[in-house]
């Protein structure tokens, strides 16, 4: 059984970073997020939506953006909702039914918001439906929960937030505090991704949210909600 697992999204599948009960880590990138099981980890941290609103932005998502400050806020997205993951082949047609039911639920409130979500945000959908898909059921949130790399990152770096993580800059600071937290062998890990399917940006990624999982994390205070199947939102870090 392994201690903590962090998980992140790449090309491929998914990016898994495991540290066993005997403290030793390591790395492999899995096709799909229900192989995740196969280490029966007693914590699981992953950086994707868990818990989806009809409409309207998540609370523990307006928290984050607020803890990261102007400089880093962009980097958690807003607007993931249920409806959009109807609309994983074409971005104007999510864009329009996230633009049509933020309004419509605000209306009465006399709310409007005609940007529409972002590119990235729809780039990830498929993975935020494959997770939405796997959780059948709230209780496994008590062992697989959601995170956000850039608010570990965040709390490692003594609370001020990093250089964006795809500058040289970025990723020297965050590999840095990887190596401090045990990921001694972190550069050559990083030699090891030709040809897996991962960034070194996704594996970084993980890293960090094994070292959430690894402590059981901190939850970011927010005001409380649950989706419609009664999944908390809810973020760890």
């Amino acid at each position: 059984m392994m201690r903590a697992i962090g998980i992140d999204g790449c090309r491929c599948g998914w990016i898994a970073v495991w540290i066993d009960k005997a403290g030793h880590r390591g790395f492999e990138v899995l096709p799909k997020i229900d192989c995740v099981k196969k280490f029966k980890a007693e914590m699981v941290m992953i950086d994707v939506p868990i818990g989806l609103p009809q409409s309207g932005y998540r609370c523990c998502d307006q928290a984050a953006r607020k803890m990261l400050g102007s400089s880093g806020r962009s980097r958690v997205f807003l607007g993931v909702l249920r409806p959009l993951l109807t609309y994983l082949d074409d971005f104007d047609p999510a864009n329009l039914g996230f633009v049509e039911a933020f309004n419509l639920a605000n209306a009465r409130a006399k709310l409007q918001y005609g940007r529409g979500i972002s590119r990235q945000l729809f780039g990830i959908l498929p993975k935020v439906k494959e997770v939405d898909q796997f959780m059948i059921h709230s209780n496994i949130q008590e062992t697989f929960r959601e995170t956000h790399p850039e608010l570990i990152f965040h709390r490692l770096n003594g609370g001020v937030c990093l250089p964006a993580k795809k500058t040289p800059e970025g990723k020297k600071q965050r590999r840095d505090l990887l190596a401090k937290c045990g990921f001694e062998d972190i550069d050559a890990w990083l030699s090891k991704l030709f040809r897996s399917g991962a960034r070194p940006d996704d594996l970084l990624d993980a890293c960090a949210c094994a070292i959430a999982a690894d402590s059981t994390g901190r939850k970011l205070e927010c005001k409380r909600e649950s989706d419609a199947r009664g999944l908390r939102m809810e973020m760890w870090f």
